[in-house]
């Protein structure tokens, strides 16, 4: 990633997180010899967890802290210092910082609060610190922060008790936190699950290094599989958007907690667009757009960061094979499966067959019910597992054997079973569900077996691996197709729905055929060039939602129809919204049958220009059933988008209808992403409402357009 306006190198790139998570030898400033309070616990963690490195306590109040000589400054220490962990008063920081910066120290934590967070003062403290920062290169974590951990090299840079006691397993996960209780708490929950723990940050009050820069930092650290972060809010759309990018293409796994909902946006009164905008439905898109999964609770954070993290292969596709000893958990997980948009395909009929031969009661469709049988014939269980892989071609089996993991032997005999199945299928996912005695889950975990105690936690596991696996088969990130070269700017003041149009036609997205008329008599005329039936709107850039004062009329057959329509047109608008400006009538084609879909575009405060797609109607209106992305982006993302919103089973075809022309659709959002990002600046937003998605092969069109400026427009 680069920054030039924060980066004191030349070339613009920031300076690397090494010195924080890879230090040498380390300084803890405001050092005390009491190990429960925040100046002590650092020093006393780093002794106890054994860091391999010095360890220099500085406090000008004391010659020995801890049983190590203690020093007045980093000038004072006898060696060179990588890492600095303050945990000084508020006040006197930034003098600890620039002695370090003095001393050639590359990184510092934070540790006091007292800053930012505090308003007053102390945000002209903090942003001392900043400055600093950039002018020095040296990173700096936090303030406000519990600061940082890297298993392997045993450092423990951080005061919360979580830490106490180390015990933590060296592991591929790594984790960010904007908040550091959040982040404590997360720390005690990777202990309680024994999970593997690489690297572990809170970010605090942000002075210099963010959530991006760590994001950016684990997704070039080899060591690290799977990315777990929590996310209050971003403040630089680029840099977020370098780092999730740097993941993706890096193959890491990416699990996001994001807090924090936010009406911004949402009262814009002209927009339809905008008002469906929340950014929480934003960082949902951008979370799409970067093959992010966002879960939405800390039991769902760690389901996924445990079952990415482990050595099985990801799954080629959305085939679940569910085997169960219970018929009714298996329905339980089958509905599960389903929500989570897993297939759930029967076995073949003759594998069927074989099964049945097997085991005469046994369920064997799939959900596969073994029975409690398997208690009596273990060796069901292996030759069950070798017909769904062989016959059912499942990319992913889920088996749920009720309590047998609480018996060591029985589930050690099962666990040489299964090991025997996947030396033949070493391509596939397995991810077992049962009730564990801690012997048994060692047992599996270290034979690299996903083993969960409750089944429907599994499945949801189970369609997360499906996740990362689909998007690591992906092609990279398609290209936004180019900008038509004759665009039209957009307007800079308010325009009617004629200018829009035409505004968006430019931009390569198809409209219906359309006359503007000032009288009845070249209303007359335009409707018969356009051909019978017409469709009257009125026009006028004072009336966003013309339906609304009954501002349109369709179905018109003759020149009688088109008059008096005309007439009732002029009547409504002059009467229910008395104050509009009139630039006289619409004359447009009918258009033929087809999906109503819209399509618009918002600005986020963040992350700038914000595409929107949903089926028309009721899915808009009452559910908010639709979908963002980040402009720009090409026709891949915006077939994704079609396909996240529920109604877009209309495009298939219901009821003898046809099939709609989505990849029309999938053309047309690309072309608005791209017209949108090349006008951010000029745009509050777009609503192309409906966007009429004919039958397949036929295209789409524009019935109706808005484009509302920037404040600021002339």
């Amino acid at each position: 990633m680069s920054d030039a306006t924060s980066s004191p190198t030349a070339s613009g790139a920031r300076p690397s997180l090494g010195p924080l998570f890879e230090p040498r030898a380390i300084a803890v400033y405001g050092a005390s010899s009491d190990p429960t309070k925040i100046g002590g616990r650092p020093l006393d963690f780093l002794k106890a967890s054994g860091f391999d490195g010095p360890l220099y306590p500085i406090n000008p109040k004391s010659d020995r802290i801890q049983d190590l000589p203690a020093f007045a400054n980093v000038a004072s220490v006898p060696g060179s210092v990588d890492l600095a962990i303050i945990a000084v008063p508020a006040p006197g920081v930034l003098a600890a910082l620039e002695d370090c910066a003095a001393s050639g120290v590359r990184g510092a934590v934070v540790l006091s609060s007292g800053f930012a967070e505090v308003g007053g003062a102390g945000i002209a403290m903090q942003q001392a610190i900043t400055s600093l920062a950039r002018r020095t290169g040296m990173r700096v974590v936090g303030p406000n922060c519990m600061g940082l951990i890297n298993v392997r090299r045993r450092l423990l840079g951080t005061f919360t008790p979580s830490a106490a006691g180390f015990g933590l397993l060296p592991g591929r996960i790594s984790l960010v936190s904007q908040s550091g209780a959040f982040g404590g708490y997360c720390l005690s929950l990777i202990r309680q699950r024994g999970l593997g723990l690489n690297l572990w940050v809170t970010t605090g009050n942000q002075s210099d290094v963010d959530f991006a820069d760590c994001v950016e930092h684990f997704a070039q650290d080899d060591a690290t599989q799977v990315i777990v972060g929590y996310l209050e809010a971003a403040n630089d759309r680029q840099r977020l958007f370098d780092a999730l990018e740097l993941a993706r293409t890096r193959g890491k796994r990416v699990v996001v907690m994001k807090v924090g909902r936010s009406e911004a946006g949402a009262q814009a009164a002209a927009s339809h667009t905008a008002s469906l905008a929340g950014s929480d439905q934003v960082y949902d898109g951008v979370f799409r757009q970067f093959g992010v999964l966002r879960a939405r609770s800390i039991d769902e954070l760690f389901d996924i960061a445990y079952a990415a993290s482990s050595n099985m292969p990801l799954p080629r596709g959305r085939r679940v094979g569910l085997l169960t000893v219970s018929g009714g958990v298996g329905a339980l997980m089958a509905d599960v499966a389903d929500e989570a948009g897993l297939d759930v395909a029967p076995m073949p009929e003759e594998a069927q067959r074989r099964l049945k031969e097997l085991l005469p009661f046994c369920g064997p469709r799939n959900p596969v019910d073994m029975t409690a049988q398997l208690v009596n014939d273990l060796s069901l269980f292996e030759r069950n597992f070798q017909l769904m892989l062989e016959e059912g071609g499942y990319d992913t089996i889920v088996a749920f054997l009720s309590s047998v993991g609480q018996v060591l032997e029985l589930s050690r005999a099962l666990l040489g079973q299964l090991q025997s199945v996947l030396q033949r299928f070493p391509d596939r996912t397995v991810i077992m569900s049962s009730l564990a005695s801690p012997e048994v889950r060692k047992l599996y975990e270290a034979a690299g077996v996903i083993l969960f105690d409750e089944p429907t936690r599994a499945v949801r596991a189970a369609a997360a691996l499906v996740h990362y696996g689909l998007r690591a088969a992906a092609a990279a990130a398609d290209a936004p197709p180019p900008l038509p070269a004759g665009a039209l700017p957009p307007p800079t003041h308010a325009a009617n729905e004629v200018h829009a149009k035409a505004v968006l036609a430019s931009a390569g997205i198809p409209v219906v055929r359309e006359r503007l008329a000032g009288d009845a008599d070249s209303t007359v005329r335009a409707a018969a060039e356009l051909g019978w039936p017409v469709v009257l709107k009125i026009a006028s850039a004072d009336i966003a939602h013309k339906s609304e004062i009954g501002g349109v009329i369709v179905g018109l057959r003759d020149e009688a129809q088109v008059r008096a329509a005309f007439a009732t047109l002029l009547e409504r608008a002059r009467s229910r919204a008395p104050q509009a400006r009139i630039d006289g009538v619409v004359v447009a084609q009918m258009a033929g049958e087809g999906v109503e879909t819209v399509l618009g575009v918002a600005r986020d405060p963040v992350f700038g220009a914000v595409v929107m797609f949903g089926i028309g109607g009721v899915f808009v209106e009452a559910f908010k059933d639709v979908a963002f992305r980040v402009a720009p982006f090409g026709v891949d993302q915006a077939r994704a988008m079609i396909e996240e919103v529920k109604g877009r089973v209309l495009l298939d075809g219901l009821r003898g209808q046809p099939a709609a022309d989505v990849e029309a659709l999938a053309a047309a959002i690309a072309a608005l992403s791209v017209y949108a990002a090349r006008h951010a600046e000029a745009i509050d937003s777009i609503d192309i409402n409906p966007l009429l998605v004919l039958p397949h092969g036929q295209g789409v069109l524009a019935l109706d357009g808005l484009i509302v400026p920037a404040e600021g427009g002339a």
